[in-house]
């Protein structure tokens, strides 16, 4: 109790530096191609341009450029028209120059802002700049037979990495996880990045420092590395935040420094002390001359950005009727709300077959992705194409076939690519609604079992849903719920009142 006492006396500030590597198809200043580190050998895109070798010259990719002008208008950022790459000083074993180019003193963009959904309601987080830097490359570190060393791989070494840092905003671990999916999702609909933290291409790393309740002075403030889920980020800020709080309340100071988290113990653990700007000793790039941006590339590349994900979800919930969580399911993914509207607009052109996007959005978020996820598919590569899911609405809502054969057809045309119509056909699995046909059924079945009918008749209605599954048994499933519902209410009814109840 008495630490949660303390828990309120204080606040946490929370700043992000997110690292997103571009999806271009060469590295940011060479013409070595951009690999799966995960899937390709070690080693095999590296040239003496991102090496670092006496002699030769960077040049920049302009498709990085493009991308992070991208991300830079989607997060609202002033755009500099002229904006100076620097060269960032140390030394680490993944860094072959012994530095790293990036953007210091002008970047490429200033003051935008991330708005983002949290159960509290709607936040608005500043963003203090955007701007374009290598990436390193990936150590390994290997443990065998009671030796530790440590494996260079340097295909990752100048990549385009986008660098997007907030300003320190963010006042819990949900808001920063929230924060994070937000803005990783905008990366995705821009096609920039593919937001996979398990490979590193996207990394999050939040600074971290507490004070007390209603001070504006800013506290020690510590970074975390290693994270490599929403989780884990989670998990961390809000372990670090709780470790720091402590510190304080038993005396002790908290030490600027980067920690890594460890998964496995639950804690972050110190891996250095945290350096400040002047370690770095930057200074302008003297091999590249200053980055210029017409206004007119900025204004094309501003004009082709796709609807983003706030403005897409207001527009779902106004212009289809949809709930703010079906909205927000669909628009989790540009492929998932492309897929549903396509789905919708298919079904428009017969009007004269009504099925609501309630309806299509229960089937996408329901059957749908129980398929994708059991079988491990994206939407995009699902053998059923929003027309193919159109015309199956459409059949169910003519009544060709009921509810449950539709998803036994959907399950089909997943696995084999067919057709619904094809597969009706082929099954002999068109809907039953003949009421004669179906009277019959329910007679046999009525007459089948005496007992249970008797014990409907004196007062056990639960039975009449036992009795329902026996007759659709019968029919295979195939037959129209609604007639066979209309058709046994009426002869159990006629029943209980020749007994007299």
């Amino acid at each position: 109790m008495e630490f949660q006492n303390a828990l309120t006396a204080f606040e946490s500030v929370i700043g992000l530096e997110v690292h997103a590597e571009l999806e271009t198809k060469s590295k940011m200043f060479c013409s070595c191609p951009v690999v799966d580190s995960t899937v390709s050998n070690p080693n095999v895109a590296v040239c003496p341009v991102c090496t670092g070798m006496p002699g030769v010259l960077p040049v920049v990719n302009q498709r990085a450029v493009e991308y992070a002008l991208r991300v830079a208008l989607a997060l609202e950022c002033e755009i500099a028209e002229t904006s100076i790459f620097a060269r960032k000083n140390y030394f680490y074993p993944d860094l072959p120059k012994g530095y790293q180019i990036s953007q210091y003193e002008q970047p490429l963009a200033r003051n935008g802002r991330l708005k983002f959904q949290t159960a509290d309601g709607e936040r608005e987080i500043r963003i203090r700049r955007v701007h374009l830097e290598e990436d390193t490359g990936k150590l390994t570190h290997v443990h065998r037979d009671e030796e530790t060393f440590s494996l260079v791989d340097l295909n990752r070494a100048g990549v385009p990495l986008l660098e997007i840092v907030s300003e320190p905003d963010l006042r819990s671990a949900v808001e920063v996880r929230a924060f994070a999916a937000s803005l990783r999702t905008i990366l995705r609909y821009l096609k920039v990045n593919s937001g996979d933290l398990e490979k590193g291409v996207l990394r999050v790393e939040p600074n971290i420092s507490v004070r007390t309740l209603g001070s504006s002075e800013l506290g020690t403030r510590v970074e975390v590395k290693n994270l490599n889920s929403f989780r884990a980020l989670e998990r961390s800020v809000d372990f670090e935040i709780k470790r720091q709080i402590a510190e304080i309340q038993t005396g002790r100071q908290v030490i600027q420094q980067t920690v890594g988290w460890d998964e496995n113990l639950g804690m972050t653990v110190p891996q250095r002390t945290k350096e400040e700007e002047d370690d770095y000793r930057y200074f302008p790039e003297p091999d590249l001359p200053p980055l210029v941006i017409e206004p007119e590339w900025i204004d094309s590349i501003r004009e082709a950005l796709p609807e983003l994900p706030d403005a897409k979800l207001h527009r779902f919930i106004q212009q289809y009727s949809l709930s703010e969580y079906d909205a927000d399911v669909l628009v989790a993914e540009r492929s998932i709300a492309d897929y549903f509207e396509g789905t919708v607009a298919a079904l428009a052109e017969t009007p004269q077959v009504e099925v609501s996007p309630k309806t299509v959005a229960n089937w996408i978020t329901g059957e749908l992705f129980g398929l994708l996820n059991h079988h491990g598919v994206a939407i995009e590569q699902a053998a059923i194409t929003p027309q193919d899911l159109a015309s199956l609405l459409q059949m169910v809502s003519q009544g060709v076939i009921n509810q449950n054969t539709a998803k036994i057809v959907l399950a089909e045309m997943f696995a084999s690519g067919k057709p619904a119509t094809e597969i009706i056909t082929e099954r002999g699995l068109t809907q039953i609604s003949d009421r004669s046909f179906i009277t019959d059924l329910v007679d046999q079945v009525l007459s089948a079992n005496p007992e249970q009918v008797d014990e409907y008749v004196h007062g056990k209605d639960s039975i009449a849903r036992w009795l329902f599954g026996q007759v659709m048994r019968s029919a295979k499933g195939q037959a129209n719920p609604q007639v066979v519902q209309t058709e046994l209410d009426k002869r159990l009814s006629a029943l209980r009142a020749a007994e007299g109840h």
